[in-house]
């Protein structure tokens, strides 16, 4: 027989966990303190639908199963009293007999705090009394939309970042202190984390998750996490973490068969399971599914100061066949491949994020053609506000991996992604996925000598930083790592020591430095009046030009030589007379090129060029992308004939 809840205000947070609607469900389930009959006490509560019995063990008992018995209060929900306080860090887990008479320890899923790999056991933490000091961080996010201000993201891995000589990684608090200042200096605006969420298996790189509201004991405890992102805050740098509600290990300490069933996952393996990931499918056509969901995402935003999630693998919960053969999936109630029931998630999990966080950024790395990924629900968009542009990625990384001498044959790889630029609100990424399994790292993508790859690497990123949409690079890239990154190491710092890396190095800082302080790159990156072609179908010498426009009318005007070949002289036509400047040059002798210059002054003749009256000419060195600034002539009106009569007509009349 059910009985009420031990807690006076637990029926409502119950039935709203049933309901799908508790998006805080981290302050019902869970361990927390609590008073019954004037006295502090512990209050446990779990999910378990199917179980037979639920216990809580840990520390304090020396794990024997039974000796703290939970009882069901809802159709699913055990609850029981410990009749004393947990210290902090004490460890414990729910003893669960499942449906199948299997006894299993399982980790408490909404535990604040985890033992250190091998170790699985919840720990408990009192995770509130945090001094938060970053009130004037706060009040700049929430008036600067992210929208119309530079986005320059800085994607890294904690434990390979950088490292202690004996291979130690670094803790939050030392990460904080080495992390921040560089990235500062270097002219980021946000870091991006890959999953800090616990997970058992170093080789996930945290993309298999078994604590959602857990940040990884591998580098201290919560507050050190608070305290990280609020140096982050304290210096202008917002933090982005990556979030995986695609998925979920099968560890038995974990979410799988929580009560002997299928109890978070779907229960036919046709849609409850990623084989070629050897992990599990959440069910988002089960409601307590969608609470703890939800309330995952919440509890980053409210308890830790989150900026942005970036949401993992969306395509894989999108398309009910998704890496699987015929015969391996289960059609949708319309016959389609769609799984609607997470089309319905991700909507609610952003109108719930929304609703209470307006200024955040929710981020889908969704990689196919889905529609209207960055538009709002209410128009029937998934409701998130950007979308990784993958197809963009994708062609670009293969046009800059080719020998100069078949560019020609593939222009459309540079031109493409701008026809579909505003099709939805887009970030750039080269993230760390395109960095491992033999891909190579940017720079070893680059085709020649070093003086090329270089030089490849320089224009590919002022060409990146002058299309449309935010940006992203994964770490090492800013100083040209050469090795394909790994998450058993840290990346190869030492190479800052030869000139050629610190040179870029130093390129990546003045590059992002002048996306920061030119308003044209960013101001409106998600509509057509923040850009216009000049010159899109040079594909013989694969050269384009384009101009980038900011709110109020000020413009800048790339040019791109993506050949080893100087253009001397070369022509575009421009938007006005005036005096053009080159403002800055991946070609500068300071950034390692050939120091090859258009200068200060370049004039603009009246010869009529790519649908202008205007053109200017040229010199466009080998690998680079050059940026042009006009200091405009006025124009004098010309002056119709019948103004022209009256003034002479005025003129005698004055003689007379």
């Amino acid at each position: 027989m059910q009985k009420e809840s031990a807690s006076n205000d637990g029926n409502l947070p119950l039935y709203l966990f049933h309901q799908g609607t508790n998006i805080k469900a981290y302050d019902f389930l869970g361990v927390h303190k609590t008073v019954q009959d004037g006295k502090e006490c512990m209050v446990c509560r779990v999910w378990a639908p199917n179980a037979e019995e639920v216990s809580v063990a840990g520390d304090f008992n020396d794990w024997q199963q039974g000796e703290y018995p939970m009882e069901k209060i809802s159709d699913g929900v055990w609850e029981c009293i410990l009749p004393f306080v947990m210290r902090q860090y004490q460890t414990y887990k729910f003893c669960v007999v499942g449906a199948d008479g299997k006894q299993t320890f399982k980790s408490d899923p909404y535990a604040y705090h985890f033992e250190t790999r091998p170790g699985n056991a919840s720990k408990y933490y009192d995770i509130e009394g945090f001094n938060w000091s970053d009130t004037a961080w706060m009040k700049h996010k929430a008036a600067k939309k992210h929208y119309s201000q530079p986005v320059n993201i800085y994607e890294l891995h904690i434990g390979s970042w950088r490292r202690y000589p004996d291979g130690n990684v670094f803790s939050y608090d030392k990460l904080a202190d080495e992390l921040v200042p560089y990235v500062k200096n270097m002219g980021y605006t946000h870091i991006e984390l890959m999953p800090v969420t616990e997970h058992p298996f170093d080789g996930s790189w945290g993309y298999q998750v078994t604590g959602y509201f857990a940040p990884s004991s591998r580098y201290g405890e919560p507050k050190e996490f608070m305290s990280f992102v609020e140096k982050c805050h304290k210096a202008g740098i917002g933090v982005i973490m990556d979030w995986v509600p695609a998925h979920f290990p099968k560890d038995e300490c974990g979410l799988a068969r929580f009560d002997g069933t299928p109890c978070y996952e779907y229960s036919d393996p046709r849609k409850g399971e990623h084989k070629e990931w050897g992990t599990l499918v959440f069910d988002y056509g089960r409601n307590e599914v969608i609470s703890f969901l939800i309330s995952s995402a919440v509890f980053w935003l409210e308890k830790y100061h989150i900026d942005g999630i970036r949401v993992d693998a969306v395509a894989s919960m999108l398309y009910l066949d998704y890496s699987r053969k015929d015969g391996e999936w289960v059609p949708n109630r319309n016959g389609g491949r769609e799984n609607l029931e997470a089309v319905a998630f991700l909507q609610k999990l952003n109108e719930s994020v929304f609703e209470l966080f307006p200024e955040v950024m929710m981020i889908a790395e969704e990689s196919t053609s889905w529609p209207m990924v960055s538009k709002p629900t209410y128009c029937g968009g998934l409701g998130f506000n950007y979308k990784w542009n993958m197809g963009w990625m994708n062609d670009m990384l293969h046009y800059m991996s080719l020998d100069p001498i078949y560019r020609s044959f593939n222009h459309d790889n540079i031109t493409f992604s701008f026809f579909y630029a505003f099709s939805e609100n887009f970030i750039l990424p080269i993230s760390h996925d395109e960095v491992v399994y033999g891909k190579r790292s940017l720079i070893e993508k680059m085709p020649g000598d070093d003086a090329q790859k270089f030089a490849g690497v320089r224009a590919f990123m002022c060409y990146m930083m002058a299309h449309p949409g935010k940006k992203l690079i994964f770490m090492g890239t800013e100083f040209g790592q050469r090795n394909e990154w790994n998450y058993e190491q840290g990346l190869d710092w030492l190479l800052l020591n030869k000139p050629e890396h610190q040179v870029l190095n130093d390129f990546f800082r003045s590059l992002n430095h002048f996306y920061l302080e030119t308003a044209a790159l960013w101001e409106v990156d998600f509509s057509w009046e923040g850009f216009s072609w000049i010159s899109n179908d040079d594909y013989t010498q694969s050269v384009i030009a384009f101009r980038r426009i900011d709110k109020t009318g000020n413009e800048v005007i790339a040019v791109c030589n993506f050949l080893p070949v100087q253009r001397a002289p070369y022509s575009i036509g421009v938007p006005f007379e005036g005096i053009y400047t080159e403002i800055f040059s991946s070609d500068s002798a300071e950034f390692g090129g050939n120091g090859i210059t258009n200068g200060s002054s370049i004039h603009s003749s009246s010869k009529p060029m790519h649908g202008f009256e205007q053109s200017v000419e040229l010199i466009l060195p080998p690998l680079s992308v050059i940026f042009l600034k006009c200091r405009r002539k006025a124009r004098t009106p010309k002056k119709s004939a019948a103004i022209t009569k009256t003034i002479k007509i005025t003129r005698k009349a004055a003689k007379k």
